[in-house]
């Protein structure tokens, strides 16, 4: 069984973390037959932490997990903290085959979102503004 999980930051924001669990929740019902389960994680100020994620995809019964760092460039946490954590995992678990796919901001997709995502700009005035602390004045 394929588990997919989505590793962010984590946030003292409420509402952020959420975010990203509702994003885990999208990609579950996209991804079709391709995972079976699909979660998230964080790496700090939220739960569950990376390790726990892990164990909960293999509580699922997961025996290949894709570890999908949602982050935007190679700073430590993608280079060193995120894998340190998967790695100790792995030796945890070694029936488990436990992937490290690229960052979110190396994506060939990225260049194509941001121009997309850059014309459905609102203006700010409070009317529809999609923005979550939108800009006026």
């Amino acid at each position: 069984m394929q588990a997919l999980l989505i590793v962010a930051h984590g946030s003292r924001r409420v509402q952020s973390n959420d975010e990203i669990r509702a994003l885990a929740a999208k990609v579950g019902e996209q991804s079709g037959t391709d995972y079976a389960y699909v979660g998230s994680a964080f790496l700090e100020l939220a739960e569950p932490s990376i390790p726990d994620g892990i164990q909960h995809c293999i509580d699922q019964g997961a025996t290949v997990i894709t570890i999908m760092p949602f982050f935007l460039s190679a700073g430590r946490h993608v280079v060193t903290d995120v894998p340190e954590l998967v790695q100790a995992k792995q030796r945890e678990n070694p029936q488990v085959k436990i992937r490290m796919a690229p960052y979110l901001g190396v994506s060939g997709l990225m260049p194509g979102l941001i121009v997309q995502s850059a014309q459905t700009a609102c203006e700010c005035n409070g009317a529809n503004c999609t923005y979550p602390a939108c800009i006026t004045g």
